[in-house]
């Protein structure tokens, strides 16, 4: 990257990418939120999007601790994961949609604990407790978010293979 030095540029840029993925999350999650038949679904998809806005203010309070503007980098596998669960909805059946939201959050989730777990690692090199505070937050939330899903994706296959056989 041109114009990227130091670690601490690199790790700005990191935080920018995650700001991206954050706020491309809350979008995510309003469309999804509305596409989920599942009361439980939607209640765990709100929850998340409150969450989520809260990451996203951690995020600019890093920023802000590294005396840094706060500016969002492209990232483009979340977009990629975004695509592929909007195109995916589309093609299935309304029975499979809350199957479909649950593995694309499976995903995004796996995602978005990767990325944090990157940024941590950095901040941790850092030695600054706050920011690697803020960006804990975010991951002990992504974990709990990841998990959700991977219940309500195991009780959706389960009613799904009654339905089906």
């Amino acid at each position: 990257m041109p114009g990227t030095d130091t670690p601490v540029q690199l790790f700005v840029h990191r935080v920018g990418g995650a700001l991206a993925m954050e706020e491309t999350n809350l979008r995510m999650l309003q469309k999804l939120q509305q596409e989920a038949s599942d009361p439980k679904l939607k209640a765990d998809l709100q929850e998340h999007y409150r969450e989520t806005q809260q990451q996203v203010e951690n995020l600019r309070r890093v920023f802000g601790a590294l005396g840094e503007q706060a500016v969002k980098r492209p990232s483009p596998a979340i977009e990629g994961l975004e695509q592929q669960g909007e195109q995916l909805i589309r093609e299935v059946h309304d029975s499979l949609v809350d199957t479909v939201i649950l593995a694309s959050v499976i995903q995004t989730e796996h995602h978005e604990v990767a990325v944090y777990d990157g940024l941590i690692i950095e901040a941790e090199q850092m030695d600054d407790d706050d920011i690697v505070a803020l960006l804990q937050e975010n991951l002990e939330q992504e974990e709990a978010a990841l998990d959700k899903a991977v219940k309500g994706a195991e009780r959706s296959a389960k009613q799904l293979a009654k339905q089906y056989s």
